[in-house]
């Protein structure tokens, strides 16, 4: 725990105390288990800080995506339950994250690589002796999802979601300072949603404004051919390692992305080797609604992910023409059909 938070940068040890007064002290045990430190060698922006297509400012953990959701739902909840299902909610996320999604096919929700979720808990002796001693039942925290502060369907607000769009924002989009996220943060409040749940809004409508103004930005750039490209391209690298027996799918949740890509870079295989160097040296693509010929080319639909996040009871479409013409942008954009790299793999 100590060598964690000692080798934070300090925009990050500054966002945590925006997101939460304190960190109590039942979290650091289970922050300092080693299933949640292998999350520290895990990149949580999907593969984006090993190729020039994007403009990472510094590197973000997935363990630290954890803790600030985690932080977030301590901060609106005090429940030990729901925050710790909120720290454990991507245990089981392995190197590249999303990326291996797309190796499952699994483009539309992106939730394939959650399944060992619970595996993962219940076999970490670290963890259910933890759990134990905290009088907290296992099937209290392995499923988020339960808890709709924690996590829900798009298009709602909710730790995950809002955790995330603060910290790509901060890491690798030119939007939010500190500061920023620090006057939409106080904003929010819980709210009964139009179920009868509660989630989390704002209170004023120019601060939900603010937040779709900025968040638009994260939302075209999870729709973008690049963020497509990447993820199918680092997928079919693992794939290529993986049928040629270079790695296997265990390694993906033993070792570190650093690790994984040294394999990558130094295999035997040169037309591996090769490809995924040059992939990390590109700073841009190829788009357009025919494919070209000898290109790595891919065409793909994806997971749509945006908020319409609530205000006072009533979701901001329903009462800011702005923001409604901002979402409905996002919710009908199309990237051009074909995307590909200057190189064929």
């Amino acid at each position: 725990m100590d060598n964690y938070f000692s080798n934070l940068n300090k925009q990050i040890k500054d966002y945590f105390n925006i997101l939460s007064e304190e960190i109590p002290e039942f979290l650091i045990y289970y922050i300092n288990t080693p299933e949640m430190q292998r999350l520290d060698g895990i990149s949580a922006l999907v593969g984006n800080d090993y190729t020039k297509l994007f403009n990472v400012k510094f590197f973000y953990s997935v363990l630290s995506h954890s803790i600030g959701v985690a932080l977030i739902i301590w901060n609106f909840t005090k429940n030990k339950k729901q925050t710790l299902a909120g720290l454990f909610h991507d245990i089981s996320k392995p190197v590249f994250s999303h990326c291996i999604d797309y190796l499952n096919e699994d483009y539309m929700k992106q939730e394939s690589t959650e399944s060992l979720t619970e595996t993962i808990i219940r076999e970490s002796k670290t963890i259910t002796d933890l759990l134990k001693k905290d009088n907290i039942e296992i099937k209290d925290v392995i499923d988020y999802k339960k808890y709709p502060i924690a996590d829900n369907g798009t298009p709602k607000l909710a730790a995950d979601r809002l955790e995330y769009t603060f910290s790509d924002i901060l890491t690798f989009i030119d939007g939010w300072d500190l500061e920023d996220v620090r006057e939409i943060y106080k904003n929010i409040i819980i709210i009964k949603n139009e179920d009868g749940k509660d989630e989390l809004g704002f209170e004023s409508i120019e601060i939900a404004e603010k937040f779709v103004e900025g968040a638009k930005l994260l939302w075209y750039s999870f729709q973008s051919n690049k963020d497509k490209l990447k993820s199918q391209f680092i997928a079919d690298i693992i794939k290529k390692m993986n049928s040629e027996g270079l790695i296997n799918k265990h390694d993906l949740y033993i070792k570190s992305e650093k690790e994984i890509i040294e394999k990558i870079e130094n295999c035997e295989n040169k037309q591996i080797s090769e490809a995924f160097k040059k992939f990390r040296k590109t700073e841009k693509l190829g788009e357009g609604q025919i494919p070209p010929d000898d290109k790595y080319c891919i065409s793909l639909r994806i997971k749509r992910r945006y908020i319409n996040p609530l205000v006072n009871g009533k979701r901001i479409t329903e009462v800011s023409p702005k923001a409604k013409d901002i979402i409905e942008k996002v919710v009908n954009y199309n990237s051009p059909k074909y995307a590909w790299l200057d190189f064929n793999f």
